[in-house]
């Protein structure tokens, strides 16, 4: 299983002297909500509080900390005309630096969250799944891509889990309430398959099929044949991504694609 946390463990680990950046209180219209948080060093840094002039501020005030030796600060900001941001809101943030202790601890919340992130589970590691996996990648979400072929299963981002199994169909018994299945594999019969194991879940989010209207023309005969329902079959997106854009290069399917899944997931 692939670490979520990857990105932020290789920051850690590369950043002796940082500071920690918390919005504690967010008042109005702002960037960001209370509990927000980014880290900051020297360098480089991890994470955001909503970016504009009240970030390059904090990045400002945590570096100082950094230079000066000390172990907190603080900032209280209007996000108004006079710091060129005009949210109209105001933000309190909390600027530490951390201890060994509240790196692991950071590093901990960090897993939890991820942990509760819905999933979604990619069916088919072609160009398309790889697009698709790039893109949700950064997103809140948990990715899983299911595959037949071992050789499919390589290049994938370092946070993406990779299943390889002769019974694909299993991935989709076992997902928890809540999923995003997107079937995209090298084969229809397949294909056909899968749409119709997630369809028999009543607690999917989002069942998807990568194709033409054809293709889904070509399903819903089949699968009316062999005792699926209209009712559940309306469930069913393809092509994935909408007809909005007409544009079918994997990384424009993809976008399209995440954004349509992440919107069935938040809805």
């Amino acid at each position: 299983m692939a670490d979520s946390t990857s990105g932020l463990k290789t920051f850690l680990q590369a950043s002796p002297s940082l500071a920690l950046v918390e919005v504690r209180e967010a008042k109005g219209s702002t960037p960001r909500e209370e509990g927000a948080w980014m880290l900051v060093s020297p360098e480089s840094i991890f994470g955001t509080i909503g970016g504009g002039q009240l970030e390059f501020m904090a990045i400002a005030k945590a570096r100082a900390l950094i230079s000066d030796n000390l172990a907190t600060g603080a900032l209280d900001i209007p996000l108004g005309p006079e710091i060129g941001q005009c949210c109209g809101g105001r933000v309190a943030l909390d600027i530490r630096v951390p201890d060994q202790e509240e790196r692991s601890a950071i590093l901990k919340r960090a897993s939890e969250e991820a942990a509760s992130f819905p999933q979604v589970i990619l069916f088919g590691g072609g160009h398309v799944g790889h697009a698709l996996a790039a893109a949700l990648t950064p997103l809140p979400v948990r990715v899983l891509v299911v595959e037949t072929r071992k050789e499919a299963l390589e290049d994938f981002p370092d946070d993406v889990e990779t299943r390889l199994t002769a019974l694909p169909e299993e991935a989709v018994r076992e997902a928890p309430t809540g999923t995003a299945f997107v079937i995209l594999t090298h084969d229809h019969a397949l294909d056909f398959l899968l749409v119709a194991e997630a369809l028999a879940r009543d607690d999917a989010a989002y069942v998807g099929m990568i194709g033409s209207k054809t293709k889904r023309a070509t399903f819903k005969s089949w699968y009316l044949k062999n005792g699926g329902d209209e009712d559940r079959l309306s469930k069913l997106v393809t092509p994935i991504g909408g007809d909005a854009v007409h544009d079918k290069r994997p990384a424009v399917i993809a976008a399209m694609a995440a954004a349509e899944i992440l919107t069935a997931l938040q809805s």
